[in-house]
C-alpha cells in the first residue's frame, strides 16, 4: 500500500531532507585525492547530529556506518573505512537522515580531482536520468513513467541500468511501498497521487547490468568491474508537480 502523507508529515520530511542536503553539500566539498572514505563518514555523523538528526543507515539491518560511500565499480551500500580516494576515481555518497520520526534520503556521485572523459559522461547521464525521472512524479501519472525515464536516458547514453536494486517509497519509514525499478515500460503501474513521497534512484553502469554482493554483506559492485554512478532525491508528488524535498524550495514545472 502506498501511504499518502498529510501536509504536516511532508513538512517534517522537508526538515529531514534539508539536513540531508546540507550534509551532502558539505561532504561534496570534502572529496579530494588522498581523503579516506572513513573521514566522510565521521564528518557526516557529526554534521547530522549537530543539526538534530539521526543517521537513517547506522544500525539499519546491521549496517555499520552512518552513510554509504561507493567508489568506482561499487554501485551502492559501500562501507566507508580506510580506503583513500585517488585522482580519477568517482565516489557515490548516499545520505539518509531521520528527524522527528520522518526520513530523507539522497545520493550523489562526485568526481575525485580531475575525472573527465567517459566517467564524467557517466555521471552526467546518471544525473540527467534522475532529473528526467523525477519530472515524471506528477499527480495523475503512472509509477512506471519514473522507471522508464531512467532506463530511456541511460540506454540512450550507451549504458546499462541496475535491475536488482530499486528506488522506494519513504516517510515514517526509510523504505515504504512502492518499489521503483530503474527500468520498465511507460504508462503502467499505480496512478500517482498528491501526497505520495518517493525516493527516486538512478543507478547506471558503464558496462553491463549485472552486479554482485561482496563478502562484507553490503557492498554491491558491477560484475564486470566497470564504473557505476548513483543519484537519488526524495520527492513529494503535489498537485502542482513534483517537489524535490532534498533540493529545498525546488519544484519542477
Amino acid at each position: 500500500m502506498i501511504i499518502i502523507k498529510s501536509a504536516r508529515e511532508i513538512e517534517k520530511m522537508r526538515e529531514s531532507c534539508r539536513i540531508a542536503a546540507e550534509v551532502m553539500e558539505a561532504l561534496e566539498r570534502m572529496v579530494a585525492p588522498g581523503l579516506e572514505t572513513g573521514a566522510l563518514d565521521r564528518a557526516a555523523a557529526d554534521l547530522i547530529s549537530r543539526r538534530g538528526g539521526r543517521s537513517a543507515f547506522k544500525g539499519y539491518r546491521g549496517y555499520p556506518a552512518h552513510i554509504c560511500v561507493s567508489v568506482n565499480e561499487a554501485v551502492v551500500h559501500g562501507i566507508p573505512g580506510g580506503r583513500a580516494l585517488a585522482e580519477g576515481d568517482i565516489v557515490s555518497i548516499d545520505v539518509g537522515v531521520e528527524r522527528d520520526g520522518y526520513y530523507g534520503d539522497m545520493a550523489r556521485t562526485i568526481p575525485v580531482g580531475g575525472t573527465n572523459g567517459e566517467r564524467a559522461r557517466l555521471i552526467e547521464v546518471t544525473r540527467l536520468a534522475l532529473e528526467e525521472s523525477v519530472a515524471m512524479a506528477r499527480a495523475g501519472g503512472r509509477l512506471s513513467d519514473i522507471s522508464h525515464a531512467i532506463e530511456r536516458r541511460a540506454t540512450a547514453g550507451g549504458y546499462a541500468v541496475v535491475r536488482e536494486y530499486v528506488g522506494h517509497g519513504i516517510g515514517s519509514r526509510l523504505h515504504e511501498d512502492p518499489q521503483i525499478p530503474n527500468y520498465g515500460p511507460p504508462h503502467t503501474g499505480p496512478r500517482l497521487k498528491a501526497g505520495m513521497t518517493l525516493a527516486v534512484e538512478a543507478m547506471v553502469n558503464m558496462g553491463g547490468a549485472a552486479v554482485r554482493l561482496l563478502s562484507d554483506g553490503w557492498t554491491v559492485v558491477t560484475r564486470d568491474r566497470a564504473a557505476s554512478a548513483h543519484f537519488e532525491d526524495t520527492v513529494a508528488v503535489t498537485e502542482d508537480g513534483p517537489e524535490i524535498l532534498t533540493c529545498p524550495r525546488r519544484k519542477m514545472r
